[in-house]
């Protein structure tokens, strides 16, 4: 389509009119009726008000071009992890609820039972350095805290552990996440 300073034109993608104001190789610079200054490539624009529209756009090449506008754009691409990446990034979990540890806790003191909680965390511990398991997630709830900072202390007594405060959308406040450094001599 050919285009002249002063041609009424419309863009094809958009709902902007106005009137060509300079040509300048393939970019036509437009006065819209709102007032804005806009520059287009010439094929984005068809002229108004004349009978070329009707000769050179048909209903069929219009589809086509939006057809051809819907192809180009790539689909989203779903990578899904390896079983490999989805392993490392697991976390062996250790529930230390006392009902998770024993059937017998009715009869146990406070002290048995945070004996117990602190005893197991000790030993699921060692067993993951052991196996070389970098991250463990310890379940001790929410309650008082009192469990949340024994475990806090004991954490402290290694060198090669950090814990922070578990994913939360998983586990709310009631988790503590254990990262363990593995040493390569171990």
């Amino acid at each position: 389509m050919k285009f002249q300073v002063g041609d009424q034109v419309e863009t094809i993608d958009d709902v902007i009119k106005g009137v060509i104001a300079s040509i300048q190789g393939k970019t036509i610079a437009i006065d819209t009726d709102e007032g804005f200054s806009l520059s287009f490539e010439a094929s984005e624009l068809v002229k108004i008000g004349s009978d070329e529209i009707s000769n050179e756009l048909s209903y069929q090449k219009i589809h086509s071009a939006i057809q051809e506008k819907e192809v180009s754009k790539k689909p989203k691409r779903v990578v899904e992890k390896s079983r490999k990446d989805r392993s490392e990034t697991a976390a062996m979990e250790v529930d230390l609820h006392i009902h998770q540890l024993t059937n017998a806790h009715k009869g146990m003191s406070n002290y048995d039972m945070l004996e117990l909680q602190t005893d197991t965390a000790k030993r699921q511990l060692e067993f993951a350095m052991r196996k070389r398991i970098p991250k463990v997630v310890f379940i001790h709830g929410v309650g008082e805290g009192v469990l949340k900072e024994e475990l806090a202390y004991l954490f402290r007594q290694y060198d090669n552990v950090k814990y922070y405060d578990a994913n939360y959308q998983k586990y709310g406040l009631g988790a503590t996440e254990v990262y363990i450094f593995q040493n390569p001599g171990n």
